[in-house]
């Protein structure tokens, strides 16, 4: 059975102090300490080797969490190499020259993925120039005026951002950019420059729509004007803008004509809702007194008889007003709802298949439940407890079903 290596399996310490340590070469004279023992002086250089076993596990731990660049760990590792190889220590010195080698592979990984890294970087900058390029070029096509300028410096500044590439391509990318950048202002420094005469026009239009608006007010056909005053809103909104502050006086001019027309076509139509009050008064007394003879529904001839003279009546009554139609619509349709729904559920009551299919299902619960009883006795008598609770526990179930099937066929019976 192995056992840790001692310092003494890796140095020895002479008579006169000399502290010795084995390598594969053969020993070699690390350092003399006269006047201490044996275990004193061999123990002060194997606390040396481990601070220097220390320095290397620090360094293995860095360079595997990529905390140093392959430069850095190439250099790093050269310097402890040295450090191993000249230690006045006494250790498994062999060990961490080992150790050290380990890391040749892992610098190499790490120095080939940082050039990957690199180049990956180098191509997503190409790529976003390229996006960027093409959205200035899009952009440049575009009519949006009131944003364009500043999306154009946003993105202007996520390229100043990105890593430059090869100069050839670089050059190339930031010369579509700088075209389409140029494009873009010289085609929105055209754009302001015809807009006023298209804002004249504008005005002039919806000039044209007031006075016509004005005519249209003093209407007294209703839908027909109603109708009007909606085609003069689309000529409007197709008429474009003019200036804003002329723009705004235009449109508050037509809004106050357009308000004063619909304000007084309401006045007319609540005018006339109040002639329908008493009739709104007529129903809804008529509803209440449904309502108390019909609902709930116990006995379902009368309340089919209740129903009938309840709309004989109640579409006798004129109109009421339209604010209250739909509320009233309800009333009578859960009345109505009421009464279909009895007549339903008595349907569901008589229905002699109905009926049937549940005594079927009572009487086939029944004589399920007669054979599971058999199996328990059966099984009972064996001993068999298994099989014994599998049938109580089967039985249980059939039960419960046949409780629900009789309370169906129960009902059958009211």
């Amino acid at each position: 059975m192995s056992s840790t290596p001692s310092p003494a399996d890796f140095g020895r310490v002479d008579a006169d102090g000399t502290v010795y340590v084995r390598t594969a070469d053969g020993e070699r004279a690390v350092g003399q300490i006269p006047g201490a023992t044996e275990a004193e002086a061999l123990a002060f250089y194997v606390n040396r080797y481990d601070a220097l076993a220390g320095q290397v596990s620090l360094l293995v731990t860095r360079i595997k969490g990529g905390a140093l660049s392959p430069e850095q760990a190439k250099a790093r590792v050269k310097v402890l190499k040295e450090a191993v190889a000249h230690a006045s220590a006494v250790g498994d010195l062999a060990a961490l020259e080992a150790e050290l080698e380990t890391l040749t592979p892992i610098i190499e990984e790490l120095s080939a993925s940082r050039k990957a890294e690199r180049e990956q970087a180098v191509a997503e900058s190409k790529e976003a120039k390229e996006r960027l390029a093409a959205q200035a070029e899009e952009l440049a096509e575009g009519n949006d005026w009131r944003n364009g300028a500043d999306r154009f410096r946003a993105l202007l500044e996520e390229w100043k951002a990105l890593p430059r590439i090869d100069r050839a391509t670089d050059d190339e990318l930031w010369r579509r950019f700088s075209t389409a950048r140029t494009t873009y202002t010289r085609r929105r420094k055209t754009h302001f420059a015809e807009l006023s005469v298209v804002r004249d026009e504008a005005k002039r239009k919806k000039e044209q729509i007031l006075a016509e608006a004005r005519e249209l007010a003093t209407s007294i056909e209703w839908g027909k004007a109603s109708a009007g005053f909606r085609e003069l809103m689309e000529r409007w909104k197709a008429a474009g803008s003019a200036q804003r502050e002329v723009d705004d006086k235009l449109w508050a001019e037509f809004r106050a004509i357009q308000d004063g027309f619909f304000s007084a076509k309401q006045a007319v139509f609540s005018a006339q809702d109040a002639e329908y009050s008493a009739n709104l008064e007529k129903r809804l007394a008529l509803l209440d007194e449904a309502e108390k003879k019909i609902l709930p529904v116990e006995d379902l001839e009368v309340a089919k008889q209740a129903f009938r003279a309840f709309l004989d009546e109640y579409s006798a009554v004129g109109r009421v007003p339209r604010d209250q139609i739909r509320a009233l619509d309800a009333r009578v349709k859960a009345l109505e709802s009421a009464v279909r729904n009895a007549e339903d559920a008595e349907w569901k009551r008589t229905d002699p298949q109905a009926k049937s299919r549940a005594e079927d299902t009572v009487a086939m619960l029944s004589k399920e439940i007669d054979k599971l009883r058999e199996k328990l006795e059966k099984a009972s008598a064996k001993g068999d407890e298994k099989a014994a609770a599998k049938a109580e526990e089967s039985i249980k179930t059939y039960e419960t079903w046949l409780e629900q099937a009789q309370k169906t066929l129960a009902d059958f019976s009211r």
